[in-house]
């Protein structure tokens, strides 16, 4: 027994256009994965300069008048400035830190002399745990691990070159992105509000939705402000530790600044990223002086409690209103799916759904 299906072409095209719409944005998304990336972290970075922009932009109205007249050029010199101060950091931390290694290095006979007395120091404490001659167990363990690493770096030289190659490339792509939208986002969200409607009553769809998107921005905007200034202010605490140290131990006083500026990059990773800081200029710090590195870590283990648990509640406030449970879990979903970047970017992605949470309501009534 046969039967007849009528349809329309509204439940036609529901049946069959949308999933294969759905499918055909799921494929360019994965296909422009890399692109979207890049686009959102522009976009991340252009909305987390907007405050230094903003004080630029008041300096010139302060000076010359008109706020409209030198909003152009505003972003411009808070991007150059931005651009600048990280590049200066890079150039003064490079030079110390292959300094203070090639000095280990060329330091490492003496000081391994002294403190684990030569090989021969080395091969009593072997036989005391039963391997007669421990030195050439290291011998031979150093040996292989090199020649498995000069193999590794041999066969992926090509890969490397063109890995880098790429990398290169994409930061030259996202610092271009990042100064247009600096230069342009405004007036394009401006004319992108005019053309999909009226947003005179509060309560209309796009009156919401450019409510919303501004509080979105604000969240980035201050969060990346503060954690900024919190990281200057732990660059500065670790950057006058160092130098405290270098005046009664071997380390060299030059390296106060560079140490901190470490410090103070490395803040910006949220939760986990002042522990690498510190970590990293312990490390420095063991090869100079093995005093010097230990006081260090437990100096800096003590203003870092101060630093979370005082200053940094103080400065950041309540800005994002986020559970710490919440942080967390944005992290470590942020850092395995996009490694050191997504950990940086997750917290404030975090916020930003906590806006829409608190704003899907107003959403809710204005779709009706």
């Amino acid at each position: 027994m046969s039967k007849t299906i009528e349809t329309d072409l509204k439940t036609f095209v529901k049946f069959w256009l949308v999933p294969l719409g759905i499918g055909l944005v799921i494929l360019f998304v994965y296909s422009a994965l890399t692109g979207l990336i890049i686009v959102g972290i522009s976009i991340f970075l252009a909305l987390a300069l907007k405050p230094l922009v903003r004080r630029v932009n008041n300096f010139f109205t302060k000076h010359f008048g008109t706020e409209k007249k030198h909003q152009t050029l505003s972003a411009a010199l808070a991007y150059i400035i931005v651009v600048l101060v990280i590049g200066g950091i890079l150039a003064v931390v490079g030079p110390v830190v292959v300094n203070e290694t090639s000095k280990f290095i060329q330091n490492f006979p003496e000081t391994f002399e002294q403190t684990f007395g030569g090989w021969d120091g080395i091969n009593n404490f072997g036989k005391t745990i039963g391997i007669e001659d421990l030195h050439a167990e290291i011998t031979n363990a150093l040996t292989s691990l090199s020649n498995n690493i000069l193999g590794i770096l041999g066969n992926n030289l090509v890969s490397s070159v063109s890995g880098v190659a790429d990398v290169v490339m994409k930061i030259v792509l996202t610092l271009v992105l990042t100064l247009l939208f600096l230069l342009e986002g405004p007036a394009l969200m401006e004319t992108f509000w005019k053309s999909i409607g009226s947003a005179e009553e509060d309560k209309k769809p796009v009156a919401v939705a450019k409510r919303v998107v501004a509080k979105m921005a604000n969240v980035i905007s201050t969060y990346v402000s503060r954690q900024v200034i919190v990281a200057a202010i732990d660059g500065c605490a670790s950057g006058l530790i160092v130098f405290c140290l270098s005046l009664f131990t071997g380390v060299s006083t030059g390296i106060a600044i560079p140490m901190g500026m470490i410090t103070m990059l490395f803040y910006l990773i949220p939760m986990f990223g002042q522990f690498i800081g510190g970590t990293l200029v312990t490390l420095i710090l063991l090869f100079s002086s093995l005093p010097a590195g230990l006081i260090f870590a437990v100096i800096y283990i003590i203003y870092a409690q101060i630093e979370n648990n005082v200053i940094a509640p103080k400065i950041q406030g309540n800005a994002l209103n986020l559970p710490a449970v919440m942080i967390l879990v944005a992290i470590v979903i942020g850092m395995y799916m996009f490694g050191l970047l997504g950990a940086i970017i997750a917290v404030p992605i975090a916020g930003c759904i906590r806006v829409l949470m608190d704003e899907y309501p107003n959403i809710k009534a204005a779709r009706r």
